[in-house]
């Protein structure tokens, strides 16, 4: 599939990482390539290894025109639902851009609010190398935080499962409870602190 690129010079893509995941931010990124330095090997975050994207982050920012990482919290995710936090983070990541793009590249069907023109593209972070530089930035951001939460909270597996809703994980609700990081409008999470209440 092609995408029509606009006659601008300053294009930015966008994409999230951790909607699905039951604890921490869902992290957004935006980037501006420079076309003089074009980075090889480009691709959707998921299709890559740890460490090809752990290089291919250096590289990016090393690189790219500029870049920004939005994030929306646990609490903004429960008081706004995930899908209006993922847009918000969008928005956050767009803002905050040193160079203000003319045109947006956004992941998936829905478009944050924006004052530029911007573009929704279905499978984008792998169309788009714009938004593939997006998703390997806040993949990677996303899963430092999570290696972080891990070393604070060693018993809920953080750096194996990164928060998504595993049996490990399940597990380790079940037997610790939450913690202030867990996204307490998500079900999973939900079951646990109402289970809390019934015993306590």
């Amino acid at each position: 599939m092609q995408i029509e690129r606009p006659n601008v010079t300053f294009v930015a893509g966008v994409d999230e990482v951790g909607r699905g995941p039951l604890v921490g931010d869902v992290v957004t990124a935006a980037v501006i390539l420079d076309p003089a330095n074009p980075i090889a090997g480009l691709a959707d975050s998921k299709k890559l290894t740890d460490k090809k994207r752990q290089a291919l982050a250096i590289e990016i920012k090393q690189k790219a025109l500029c870049y920004a990482i939005g994030r929306c919290s646990p609490t903004e995710i429960d008081e706004l639902n995930i899908l209006h936090a993922t847009m918000l983070a969008m928005t956050r990541a767009v803002e905050g851009l040193s160079t203000q793009p003319e045109f947006v590249f956004v992941d998936g069907n829905r478009l944050p609010k924006l004052v530029m023109p911007a573009q929704a593209v279905v499978k984008g972070d792998s169309l788009v190398a714009e938004i593939s530089a997006a998703s390997i930035l806040a993949k990677v951001a996303r899963d430092e935080e999570m290696l972080e939460l891990d070393k604070r909270y060693p018993q809920y597996g953080f750096a194996g499962h990164k928060g998504y809703p595993t049996k490990a994980h399940f597990a380790a609700l079940e037997q610790y409870g939450a913690i202030n990081e867990h996204r307490k409008s998500f079900k999973p999470v939900q079951r646990v602190l109402m289970q809390a209440k019934g015993e306590a």
